[in-house]
């Protein structure tokens, strides 16, 4: 019986070794020392790729931020921008305001139609010149064809005097600021009998 149990053992170390040499995944000390290396290198890499992560995380930490500075400093500026974006327009027209004031005063006592007249004219000119420095321009009615992008027709006259639409009358000033029309002329147009 005893020989029979020291059989079986060395049976059984052999079928070890014979698993172990065919097993795939059984290593040897040199496959072990180069697993180990590889799992340094592995963690080198990857400690690597997270300083990266870090770097370009906090990269666009720093870049929303940004952006929202910038955002918030837009936003400022158009608000005073609207806010105060008429200040030097109405600088100008002060002094016009100033003339109207003393022309209104210098009038009361003048009985001269001639005075208050050209009074009334060098302030209409001093408003018409401040506004013209500004960009405003007055839209061109008389004579010319109907355009409804400036002209607005309120009026319609049957004539054969003048070519079916033309602008006979004004009846109120338009005015543009370049090419954006402000406020369009109601203007009378003839049409055909």
């Amino acid at each position: 019986m005893g020989n029979e149990n020291t059989e079986d053992i060395n049976i059984e170390e052999n079928i070890d070794e014979t698993k172990l040499q065919n097993n795939p995944f059984a290593k040897d000390d040199s496959t072990l020392q180069q697993d180990v290396s590889n799992d340094e290198e592995c963690e080198d890499a990857i400690s690597s790729l997270k300083e990266e992560i870090d770097k370009i995380n906090n990269q666009y930490i720093r870049l929303a931020a940004d952006f929202d500075n910038y955002r918030k400093r837009q936003m400022q500026e158009r608000e005073s921008l609207l806010k105060y974006g008429a200040e030097e327009a109405l600088k100008k027209m002060i002094e016009a305001l100033d003339n109207i004031d003393r022309a209104k005063a210098s009038v009361e006592n003048i009985d001269d139609v001639n005075t208050v007249k050209d009074s009334y004219n060098l302030v209409f000119k001093q408003i018409y010149d401040v506004l013209g420095k500004m960009g405003l321009e007055t839209i061109e009615t008389q004579g010319k064809e109907f355009d409804p992008n400036f002209h607005e027709a309120v009026m319609q006259t049957p004539t054969s005097e003048y070519p079916e639409n033309t602008i006979i009358a004004e009846l109120q000033k338009g005015y543009k600021l370049g090419d954006k029309v402000l406020r369009p002329s109601l203007v009378n147009v003839a049409v055909a009998e």
